[in-house]
Formats: structure tokens, sequence, C-alpha cells
């Protein structure tokens, strides 16, 4: 093996231990949320990014980046949350082709009793990880990489 196959396996074992702690992660998660308040993943990340957003509000696209979804799961997933009452839709005043999500006061109220279930869990998964040898470094690395955001 030449070092330019060196290079490129220690990044796909670098990409294979990413995508193990965040299997790990997302599977806690997922069990928690679901448990205790009927809620995916992706559904928390959704409201929780509507959260953070000034207005309470975003295009359809940036919700799509924001949920790592394509435009049509994004779709899929709003309409899902729409029947539950927890956001709704707003046409843009500004260009009427755009549509707007925002949170209901059912998804904020959900969201609010919801986010300490999924930081707790957050927490428990990443402590877990922790003493797991080849997560532990990852692991380690993710308050450095908060004080590059």
């Amino acid at each position: 093996m030449g070092i330019k196959d060196d290079a490129v396996e220690v990044r796909a074992q670098g990409w294979r231990t990413l995508a193990a702690l965040h299997g790990l992660i997302e599977a806690e998660l997922e069990r928690s949320l679901q448990a205790k308040a009927q809620l995916s993943v992706v559904e928390f990340t959704v409201l929780d990014a509507l959260s953070r957003q000034d207005g309470w509000h975003m295009r359809m696209q940036q919700l799509a980046r924001a949920s790592a979804l394509s435009a049509s799961a994004t779709t899929r997933l709003v309409n899902r949350l729409e029947e539950r009452g927890l956001l709704t839709r707003i046409l843009c005043a500004e260009d009427r082709r755009g549509i707007y999500t925002e949170l209901t006061p059912g998804g904020i109220t959900l969201l609010e009793r919801t986010r300490p279930v999924h930081d707790a869990t957050l927490e428990q998964a990443l402590a877990e990880a922790q003493q797991v040898p080849e997560l532990a470094p990852l692991v380690d690395a993710l308050p450095r990489l908060q004080q590059l955001a």
C-alpha cells in the first residue's frame, strides 16, 4: 500500500468511526424521544431548528438543509408535523411563491418539554461513547469543534 492509499484508508477509517458515533447517538435519541414524546430524531431536529430562528420560522429549503432531508422528504415531514398541530405553513409576504414553516404554540410546548429529554439522552450517549476506545477521541474533540463554530 502506498502513501496515497494509506491516506485514503485513514480518512475512510475516520469516517467509519464518525458514522459509528453518530449511529450510537441517534439510536439512543430515537428510543428516548419516541418513548417520552412520540417524536423521531428528525422531527425533534426540525422543531429545534425552527425554535432557533428569529421569528421562529424558516423557508422550506432552509428547513431541508437543517434537517439533512431532501425537499420531498421535508415536505412529507412538515405535513405530518402540521397534521399533529406542531407547526404551520405561511406564505412569504415578499415572495408569494415562498413558504415559511413556523412553530405553533403546541409545537413550542412540546419542544420545551422534550428538549431536557433530548439533552439528557445526548449527554448519556456521549458518556457511553467515551468508554469505547475507538470513539473516545471523537467525543473528546466535540468541545473543541464547538469553539470553532
